[in-house]
């Protein structure tokens, strides 16, 4: 970026960690309306009017260090074209890690098990402050912030159930212990198994292979999401029964979060459920149909930021890290 102070070369990077791809996401550390072609102004949870460059990379197959290697090659792309110096960087993790930085299990990518990610990290970004996150807490927290709510439960419903859990403002994990399993939420005691090895969990039944399976089931055949998708938007019977227990499975857990909780808000997101016509509205009802006289359950919003909610989320990690304490 020609021209400006070294102030106009410092940015921030969102990293969105996924079982599939990546997306990455850099923003000038300042906002403010931007210039350029390669650059398009953007309004979102981050911020209005702020230069932002992004990319996203499948990953390439072959185990963890080609995992490692293809990041780190996406990464300097990235610094190429934005020509920002990365002043910190937050990630969105869907797998689980330990008190030493490694990754205890993650099946979205079971290679990833045991890789130092505190130190992956500090060797794919040096010089920058790290930090990381679960993928569902830091969806909830964009999606807290764009809509200015303060106490939010995030349900994203894709390859798996993710979630979070923002009170007061604030990611719900206290330092020390885990995130909040959302998708984990056992919701019929004799459903079918998750592949945590437990019967019943939210994921289980909820989770886009979950619906797709009843689909399958239910048609007589192999069904695709499109085909899924077109299915209901032709009112057929078979796609109905196959998405309405995913439905009552999520108004379920709504209901019990917000017994627990008492969130204004619960928003719904992840890319299954944006792309499936009239998901949003059917939750919603069965959340009103399962609430209980006197206790109004949180209201059910489809997610603001679409299937970009944990990127928004680890870009806000990485301002958080890098504005002045």
């Amino acid at each position: 970026m020609p021209g400006g102070s070294d102030r106009d070369h410092v940015g921030v990077l969102g990293v969105d960690i996924g079982g599939t791809k990546v997306a990455l996401r850099a923003e000038e550390f300042a906002a403010g309306p931007a210039e350029g072609a390669r650059a398009g102004e953007v309004r979102g949870a981050t911020g209005a009017g702020v230069r932002a460059y992004e990319r996203v990379l499948a990953w390439p197959g072959g185990g963890v260090e080609a995992d490692v290697a293809a990041l780190a090659d996406a990464v300097g792309a990235l610094r190429a074209e934005s020509g920002l110096r990365f002043a910190a960087v937050g990630v969105a993790m869907p797998g689980t890690t330990g008190p030493t930085g490694r990754v205890v299990v993650w099946p979205g990518r079971p290679s990833w098990a045991g890789l130092p990610f505190d130190e992956t990290l500090r060797g794919l970004f040096p010089g920058s402050r790290t930090a990381w996150a679960d993928d569902g807490d830091l969806a909830a927290l964009a999606e807290a912030r764009h809509v200015g709510a303060q106490d939010v439960v995030y349900l994203g419903v894709g390859t798996g159930v993710g979630g979070g859990v923002v009170l007061g403002g604030r990611p719900l994990p206290v330092p020390g212990r885990g995130s909040p399993e959302v998708g984990h939420l056992v919701v019929d005691i004799d459903g079918p198994r998750c592949d945590c090895g437990r019967h019943g969990c939210l994921q289980a039944i909820a989770s886009g292979p979950a619906t797709l399976r009843r689909a399958a089931a239910a048609r007589g055949g192999e069904v695709g999401f499109a085909e899924l998708r077109d299915g209901l938007t032709q009112d057929r019977p078979w796609a109905h029964d196959a998405v309405r227990p995913a439905g009552t499975a999520l108004a379920a857990a709504v209901v019990s979060l917000g017994e627990l909780l008492d969130p204004a808000v619960a928003v719904l997101g992840g890319g299954f459920a944006a792309g499936l016509p009239g998901f949003v509205d059917l939750v919603g009802r069965e959340v009103i149909r399962l609430a209980r006289p006197g206790r109004p359950a949180p209201a059910v919003r489809a997610a603001a930021l679409g299937g970009l909610s944990s990127l928004h989320g680890a870009v806000a990690l990485a301002r958080d890290l890098a504005a002045p304490r």
